[in-house]
């Protein structure tokens, strides 16, 4: 009896800790209803937001209209789709409020009272500020409604369930309101706003844990399931920021090219969808708060013994046959159009995923206002091995000053098949 007693009253104990420490829904009301009514200065912001946000990427199909969802997002517990957005009162927002579109951003829960899936970012978009997000419903009501159902999710079991959902947001989500720090001043707070929230920096650019919660540190991580590693936006000198100018970091992030490299894979259709379409003020922002951030620890280098002559003579043949005249016989290449490899971290980062899918599939770079006519790398995987891959990529990343540990035949096989996107 006495043991029954206790249970009951641990579990009470536990039940009553549980509510305490439940994150609770906040409501911020809007400033008034004019905030999301259709005008054209509302619709205009709005549309601009959406960019900011890259809300199309995730929204739309390949081929489809835009908005109308229905994208596959691969995670590792399952297969996620991107819900329709456009006003359709059926299969869309159309009966949507302007407090549960907001509800949806700032505490991730659907009109009905549904728990929403953290690969919609809103663990960054509960930054987003009331009037940014009636500005965005009031964009997205003024799109034309098409009518097509959304698609269920196929999530593993027990990812399905809204009980382990609940758990996840227990341990890792908490609504939050951008906190402006007045003595970092107007740009640098603008750009902290973007990363933080709209841009969803850190979806991509932190490791992630075994239930898939991100650091929110921008200290770099491997992308699960689509096999790219997002590299780290910190200061750091070795794998982040820290030598870079501020207007090549302005550069790369509108144009998708700079003298320091090329966005390629994800980050080419970031650059595409969204960034080549803010304002050169906003670009700025956000490269001045990245250049602010503090350098990540970073792990100590690989003990791994230096590659063998052979192999870096192998390397230098390769190298000569396939690299040399874009990338030069002294690796500085022809910028911008045929980006360096000397001191370029997307060859020496480890792991060398990045280097080895560009290697094998091609490097492709977006067509941007700022770079019309975009030049790409070959792809040669029809043409070299993986052991060819990685010799030549050994040599790059042990030549011209760069010292990266070399790569196996076996480190290549594991890219070769793994989607483009």
């Amino acid at each position: 009896m006495k043991k029954r007693i206790a249970v009951l009253v641990l579990a009470a104990a536990v039940a009553v800790a549980l509510a305490l420490a439940w994150p609770r829904d906040e409501f911020i009301a809007s400033t008034s209803p004019a905030a999301w009514v259709a005008t054209p200065e509302n619709i205009a912001r709005g549309a601009y937001l959406a960019r900011a946000g890259d809300c199309v990427a995730c929204h739309t199909v390949r081929g489809g209209p835009e908005y109308a969802g229905g994208r596959a997002l691969d995670t590792p517990f399952g297969r996620l789709y991107g819900p329709n957005l456009t006003p359709d009162r059926e299969t869309g927002i159309g009966d949507w409020t302007a407090d549960e579109f907001w509800n949806a951003l700032h505490n991730g829960r659907a009109p009905d009272g549904r728990l929403l899936y953290p690969a919609f970012p809103y663990t960054n978009y509960t930054r987003v500020s009331r009037p940014d997000a009636d500005a965005l419903f009031a964009y997205l009501r003024s799109l034309p409604p098409v009518r097509q159902p959304n698609k269920p999710h196929e999530l593993d079991f027990p990812y399905n369930q809204q009980a382990m959902l609940a758990g996840w947001r227990l341990l890792y989500f908490k609504p939050a309101a951008f906190t402006p720090q007045p003595a970092r001043g107007a740009e640098w707070n603008r750009g902290a706003y973007l990363v933080e929230g709209l841009g969803h920096c850190s979806a991509c650019h932190s490791t992630r844990n075994r239930l898939g919660a991100s650091g929110d540190t921008l200290s770099g991580g491997l992308m699960p399931s689509i096999g790219w590693y997002a590299p780290s936006l910190t200061s750091g000198a070795e794998a982040g920021l820290g030598d870079w100018d501020q207007e090549h970091i302005v550069a790369l992030l509108q144009t998708g090219i700079s003298p320091r490299g090329t966005a390629t894979g994800p980050m080419a259709e970031v650059v595409a969808r969204s960034l080549q379409h803010l304002s050169t003020g906003d670009v700025g922002a956000m490269a001045t708060y990245l250049k602010s951030l503090p350098p990540n620890a970073e792990a100590a280098p690989d003990s791994a013994p230096p590659p063998g002559k052979q192999l870096l003579e192998e390397g230098r043949r390769l190298y000569g046959s396939f690299c040399v005249d874009c990338h030069g016989a002294d690796g500085k290449g022809k910028p911008p159009a045929y980006p360096p490899l000397a001191g370029n971290r997307a060859v020496t980062l480890t792991p060398a995923v990045n280097a080895i899918r560009i290697v094998l599939n091609g490097g492709f770079p977006p067509g941007t206002k700022g770079n019309p006519r975009p030049f790409g790398m070959p792809p040669y995987s029809h043409e070299l091995n993986d052991a060819q891959v990685a010799a030549v990529l050994t040599y790059v990343r042990a030549s011209w000053g760069n010292a990266a540990p070399p790569l196996a035949a076996p480190d290549v096989n594991r890219y070769r098949s793994v989607p483009l996107d």
